[in-house]
């Protein structure tokens, strides 16, 4: 897939997410000691700078999308709640996605 289209595939995906609500049973929530709104923040910020920034992640933001994808791993595995599950896969796939498009860029 050429940077045009990750960039608009993940564009696509991105607006979706962010017209999606915060799944309310995550608010105050620390499934395995994660917080997860600060989970959806940062995987966010790192999504909205790629974005941003043509397709490009600096490698400290690439390390947070990271630890944060290991951290939703962990999460997913303690949620039962069908919206809460979906808003949180589709969190996943944004992360997957930009973080194999930064691992390809280097």
């Amino acid at each position: 897939m050429s940077r045009p289209e990750q960039l608009q595939n993940t564009s696509r995906l991105w607006e979706e997410h962010v017209r999606a609500v915060f799944p309310a049973r995550s608010r105050g929530a620390e499934p395995a000691d994660i917080d997860m709104v600060l989970l959806d923040a940062s995987i966010a910020g790192c999504v909205s700078t790629w974005l941003n920034n043509g397709g490009t992640l600096d490698p400290e933001r690439s390390r947070i999308l990271q630890g944060s994808i290991n951290d939703l791993d962990r999460v997913l595995l303690e949620i039962t709640e069908a919206q809460e599950l979906r808003y949180f896969q589709r969190l996943r796939q944004l992360a997957m996605l930009v973080s194999a498009a930064s691992l390809r860029a280097d």
